[in-house]
């Protein structure tokens, strides 16, 4: 038998065509051919664009980053492949042995373990504060402090950050201000417009939107700073998947018409629970019982988000009730959905604290986060008053 000239294992280029993709190709490639070792020198060099191996980068990556990007004002973001994963990058791309990181004391949970537990393995000093009052957290600033990181609206109790006055302060004395913006999103707050110097997202969450991929994103000021974090990263394997990538990119298309459904949902939602006779507290950053109220309404320019938190009497049991009175409302650990997901945090993001040091946050059990989704608002509203009723009354 003769065998062919040709064979099908050989790797051919795309077939030219006039007209382009209307939706972005998936690119599964895990390496890139070039055309010589000249040419491959060239790319590592900077001297022209392509990609090389797909740890270092890949388009649906760079296709997703550019468009958070311009969200953000940003210039070269990085993608990885969680939120944890670029706040991660942040500390160890930028820290080393003996340098100081001061935070918020309500980031969300894996972030405090981080400064509390890893962080301290390799020579990293951390310390917490209340974000909330500049002046005391600039005084817990320390001789070796090199970086603080602050989230604008805090985890869960939606505390609003004094941002101005903090990052001044950090800048006056040379510190580095990362903030993570996953709560607040780029269209209620744009840090490197405020003069931070990166920004963080956990593109798993609003921002994609529809709970199907885990990524996230960092981007920085300085070029030298960018570079550092791009070389751990890519050193680390933090690799993103081109398939989330690309749900991601998906999912941001609707960004701007989810978020402004959602916050709209979450306005009346708080002051429907509000009313409720059972409800002890409702927390939305602009209403106008909100402890920052103020700061709120000027920091955020009037957007309150889609997070709603609220409490009532009662401990775990009341809290069991509550949520099983509720099963059309996905009780997740998570936040970001178009659908509208509960959360109880004594027992998700907040778990590993003792109960004195959860009530001293102000999450006791009877304490639930709400990320409000695009639902009609009157079956919203409807399903929460059941729960709530016959959590209360048992």
């Amino acid at each position: 038998m003769k065998r062919p000239s040709q064979t099908i294992v050989r790797r051919e280029a795309r077939p030219i065509s006039a007209s382009r993709s209307l939706v972005s190709p998936i690119y599964p490639s895990v390496a890139y051919a070039s055309e010589s070792p000249d040419m491959l020198d060239s790319q590592y060099l900077g001297e022209v664009e392509g990609y090389t191996y797909a740890r270092e980068g890949h388009p649906n990556a760079t296709i997703l980053a550019e468009k958070i990007d311009l969200l953000e004002g940003a210039t070269g973001g990085l993608i990885t492949g969680s939120g944890m994963a670029a706040i991660t990058a942040l500390f160890m791309g930028m820290l080393s042995a003996g340098d100081h990181v001061l935070g918020g004391n309500q980031l969300y949970g894996r972030s405090l373990r981080l400064m509390k537990i890893d962080l301290p393995r390799f020579g990293i000093e951390t310390d917490l504060s209340d974000p909330t009052d500049a002046n005391a957290f600039l005084a817990a600033i320390k001789p070796n402090t090199r970086m603080i990181l602050l989230e604008v609206v805090s985890n869960p109790t939606l505390r609003v950050a004094d941002i101005s006055a903090i990052t001044k302060g950090a800048h006056e004395r040379g510190i580095l201000v990362a903030i993570d913006n996953t709560f607040t999103t780029p269209f209620g707050y744009r840090p490197l417009d405020h003069d931070a110097d990166f920004v963080i997202h956990s593109v798993t969450k609003l921002l994609s939107g529809h709970s199907d991929t885990t990524l996230g994103y960092i981007a920085a000021r300085d070029t030298d700073h960018r570079r550092a974090l791009y070389d751990f990263i890519v050193t680390t394997g933090m690799t993103p998947s081109p398939f989330d990538c690309w749900l991601a990119e998906r999912g941001l298309q609707t960004f701007d018409i989810r978020y402004q459904r959602a916050a709209a949902n979450a306005r009346l939602l708080a002051d429907a629970l509000a009313e409720n006779e059972q409800v002890e507290t409702v927390i939305y950053p602009t209403r106008i019982d909100h402890p920052d109220h103020n700061r709120a309404v000027a920091l955020l320019q009037g957007e309150g988000g889609h997070m709603v938190s609220f409490r009532i009497a009662g401990g775990r049991e009341v809290a069991n009730r509550l949520v099983k009175a509720a099963p059309k409302i996905a009780f997740a650990p998570t936040l970001g959905d178009i659908g509208t997901t509960l959360s109880h945090p004594a027992s998700s993001s907040h778990r590993g604290m003792t109960d004195g040091e959860r009530k001293a946050l102000g999450i006791p059990e009877g304490f639930f986060r709400v990320s409000v989704g695009v639902e009609p608002i009157d079956i919203l509203i409807d399903e929460f008053a059941t729960a709530i009723n016959a959590a209360t009354n048992g």
